[in-house]
């Protein structure tokens, strides 16, 4: 299954393995930036949050014009420079001492990252062809997981609070993990250069943003994506953790089992996934990630319900929540990226990236600022109600995305067939 799940061409197999690399650097530090704030470097828990959200808001304000720059310039001109960007803003955070320096160097991450995930997933479109892209972009789920996966127990077993130095050297692994996909790509001349056509002065433009936006399938996707990831990805740093803790009691030790659940799952499952879900509906897989979530987030629920009654029960539904959460990001992670490009033209593509990576952006700021006075609500009981149903309604629309998709569009088509389908709904 590895085998067939590998890109064709050798340049997208060695984007690949920077992917995994960076992942690893990415793994080092991802669950420690909070801890490593407040109880190394000295700040508030509400600063340290504050500088979070800083370099959320700063990342989603960019994102828009990475994807103008990628459709101007190439994917290339963009990525090189923002892997650099990461790599210093990344190692810089072993030197911040206050909450003004951490703040700066946020900033800098920020600038750096607000274009490498739309970037990279427009030079991995353009290395694949249609017929093995939902395939090349689940393994890069699978590679990004594994390496985060290992990259989280590497520094779960140097770091220490009582000594900042094992911080910094993980800090500054992450920013030398950064280097190497962006070492990768200069090694590869041909690849990331601008996909549309250079146009003259008297041809029409091909649009921006309004163009995208005025796109009725793709603009349906977002919504389906702004609500599942609302009410899916949104709620595991916040939501999850806190229903967990608060409501179920379970000790936080149980949460990094249940997490490191969710990277077992995912590195285990995805190959068998991609298989299964090849030549199947698109918008289909899209509404089973729905009731996924919707189920891992039941179970979660229970665990609430059974906390008073058997605390190893509880313990073992809220890593069941994150097991099953993970399978259906199994299913998300390569029919997402898929079916966008799918839709998008070689003169957007840049911009469409860009949009379906803000959905995460948008996401992430509305779900945690919702989740703590949701879980307050009833014993937790509301939160579990309001995900529950926001998952399922994400799989209403994605199922009312079928019809406006051509067939080869949903992946019920392989490339080639002549099988005659009506057109479908004009933007």
């Amino acid at each position: 299954m590895l085998r067939r799940s590998l890109p064709r061409r050798s340049e997208a197999r060695r984007l690949l393995i920077g992917t995994l690399l960076s992942a690893i650097g990415r793994g080092l530090t991802l669950p420690f930036l909070f801890i490593y704030l407040t109880d190394v470097r000295g700040l508030t828990d509400t600063r340290a949050g504050l500088v979070i959200g800083w370099y959320g808001a700063v990342t989603l304000a960019l994102s828009p014009l990475g994807g103008t720059l990628i459709d101007r310039f190439g994917a290339r001109r963009v990525v090189v420079p923002c892997l650099l960007i990461e790599a210093v803003g990344t190692g810089s955070l072993a030197l911040v001492h206050s909450t003004d320096s951490a703040l700066l160097v946020m900033t800098v991450v920020a600038i750096g990252s607000s274009a490498i995930w739309s970037g990279q997933n427009t030079i991995l479109a353009s290395l694949t062809d249609d017929d093995e892209r939902q395939r090349v972009f689940g393994l890069n789920f699978a590679l990004l997981n594994l390496g985060i996966g290992i990259g989280g127990m590497t520094s779960g077993a140097i770091i220490d609070t009582a000594r900042p130095a094992t911080f910094q050297v993980i800090y500054l692994l992450d920013a030398v993990s950064y280097l190497m996909p962006a070492l990768i790509l200069l090694t590869l001349p041909g690849v990331g250069h601008r996909l549309g056509q250079r146009r003259s002065g008297d041809e029409p433009s091909p649009g921006g943003y309004l163009t995208v936006l005025r796109d009725r399938p793709f603009r349906r996707l977002v919504i389906f994506g702004l609500v599942l990831t609302t009410c899916g990805y949104a709620q595991i740093e916040v939501g999850f953790a806190a229903y967990a803790v608060r409501v179920a009691e379970v000790n936080p030790r149980v949460v990094a089992w249940a997490l490191a659940a969710n990277t077992v799952m995912i590195v285990l499952a995805q190959l068998l996934v991609i298989r299964r879900i090849e030549g199947r509906s698109r918008t289909g897989a899209l509404a089973v990630v729905g009731a996924v979530f919707a189920t891992a987030w039941l179970v979660l629920g229970a665990a609430g319900l059974v906390s008073t009654e058997s605390a190893l029960v509880a313990a073992l539904c809220v890593v069941a929540c994150s097991a099953i959460f993970g399978f259906g990001e199994t299913m998300l992670s390569p029919v997402m990226p898929a079916l966008t490009n799918a839709l998008a033209t070689d003169e957007l593509r840049g911009r469409y990236n860009a949009m379906s990576s803000m959905i995460f952006g948008v996401s992430g700021v509305i779900g945690p600022v919702t989740a703590g006075p949701l879980i307050g609500a009833a014993n937790g009981m509301v939160w579990v109600a309001v995900v529950v149903g926001g998952c399922l309604v994400a799989s209403l629309v994605a199922l009312s995305l079928r019809r406006l998709l051509t067939a080869e569009q949903d992946g019920r088509v392989t490339t080639g067939s002549t099988s005659p389908e009506p057109a479908p709904a004009h933007a």
